[in-house]
């Protein structure tokens, strides 16, 4: 699961099982008002007032968002737009109860997605809270039979598309909540609220919009709207922040649970025997759904992620540094040693007379003997504006030191023969 704090993902499980509830409640309101006003009509306006309504409640929510955050909008409205239109083109030629299963079966399209698409391993209390969700749609859709005469295959098909646009929808939200770069959650679910009502608007003016006709019509359309749109796209998206996607696809599967709960409660609906054991069955994957204190420990998922964005700043630092080329060419091996004899002519060679022990002129004697030119040069013979510290004239030295030089048959300074 994702690597959160233990109090984090708690609080997205409870957002994501009011998101079911809210759902789940405009299934009776929708299956009543849908009698009197088209399904495409009714998915547009849905839609497009709730988000209306959440750029009314908060107008500065879109301001600041970059394109890409708009961008990410659009394709989530187009994801969930698509999905919802596929499922109400096919609802005509499908029984209620095989529409409703085959779009809960996104359940398991989502971790199939998630093998395919990531290569991310999906554990095991996901696998048995998935086949528990699977396990209780059915019983709630198929409890009270259904007729097979009124089935058509291609609308089954495109009912199973329109399940595995819902889930690539979830994927792509749980990923888009992860990006180190931060979440808009208010801006992204206005945006994708107002795309999916402009899709599902281009099904519906085919033939004409059509508007509620009184105030009862139009209080089911602002609890579809408010409510179940805008609360609960908004709920959905910061619940997804704490949670990931198999998990909260799992939770949000537990719609029958609610529509059975307000069917009983408010439509007076006689509780069968099918209604208490697919509820057994969805709180068993809503159980294995929630996280348990050693998963949300682990910090797997956020490690892998950090190790991931370390991994590229450091490729990233190493492609911008400064490669700077080495002119010396040191080559490997040992030193080469010039020996004395290394040439046959000794006036030939600079260093055999200039620079190595007992040649003929050595670079210190060199030294002196210039710094002598220059002193008779600049102070002419016999001055003495240059003393030593024992008082005594530098050119009376120079001068006793070649008279010595001449006698004792010394010829240079500071050297014997």
């Amino acid at each position: 699961m994702a690597g959160v704090p233990a109090s984090r993902p708690l609080l997205g499980a409870v957002l994501l099982l009011f998101v079911s509830a809210a759902w789940g409640s405009a299934f009776p309101l929708m299956k009543d008002l849908i009698l009197r006003l088209p399904v495409e009509d009714l998915l547009a306006e849905r839609y497009l007032v709730a988000g209306l309504t959440l750029l009314v409640i908060r107008p500065r929510g879109l301001r600041g968002m970059s394109w890409s955050s708009w961008l990410h909008g659009v394709l989530l409205g187009v994801l969930f737009g698509l999905g919802q239109a596929a499922q109400a083109v096919a609802l005509d030629s499908l029984p209620s109860a095989v529409s409703g299963f085959a779009v809960g079966c996104s359940v398991i399209i989502t971790p199939i997605l998630t093998l395919v698409l990531f290569r991310q391993r999906v554990a095991r209390r996901i696998w048995a809270g998935v086949v528990l969700a699977l396990a209780g749609m059915g019983v709630f859709a198929f409890v009270r039979g259904m007729n097979t005469d009124d089935m058509s295959l291609p609308a089954l098909g495109v009912t199973l598309l329109a399940a595995a646009l819902y889930s690539g929808h979830t994927l792509f939200l749980a990923h888009l909540s992860k990006r180190p770069s931060g979440f808009p959650a208010y801006g992204l679910t206005t945006v994708q609220l107002l795309t999916i009502g402009v899709l599902t608007g281009c099904f519906a003016v085919r033939d004409g919009i059509t508007l509620p006709a009184g105030l009862p019509d139009w209080t089911i359309l602002a609890h579809l709207s408010v409510v179940s749109c805008a609360l609960g796209f908004l709920a959905r998206s910061y619940g997804q922040k704490y949670l990931s996607a198999m998990p909260s696809q799992i939770l949000m599967s537990t719609q029958p649970v609610w529509v059975a709960a307000i069917a009983v409660i408010w439509f007076d609906e006689p509780m069968g025997w099918g209604m208490i054991v697919g509820g057994v069955l969805m709180g068993g994957a809503t159980l294995f759904a929630l996280p348990s204190r050693s998963v949300t420990r682990r910090d797997d998922g956020g490690r892998r992620h950090l190790l991931t964005i370390a991994r590229r700043a450091a490729h990233a630092l190493a492609e911008q540094r400064v490669k700077r080329e080495d002119r010396l060419r040191l080559q490997s091996g040992p030193v080469p040693y010039l020996a004395a004899s290394a040439c046959t002519d000794a006036a030939s060679c600079p260093w055999q007379t200039h620079s190595l022990k007992g040649g003929a002129e050595p670079s210190l004697e060199r030294l002196l003997n210039r710094a002598t030119r220059i002193v008779r040069a600049k102070n002419g013979p016999g001055c003495c504006q240059s003393v030593t510290l024992l008082g005594r004239c530098l050119c009376d030295l120079m001068e006793d030191s070649e008279q010595q030089a001449h006698t004792t048959g010394l010829q240079r300074w500071f050297r014997s023969e």
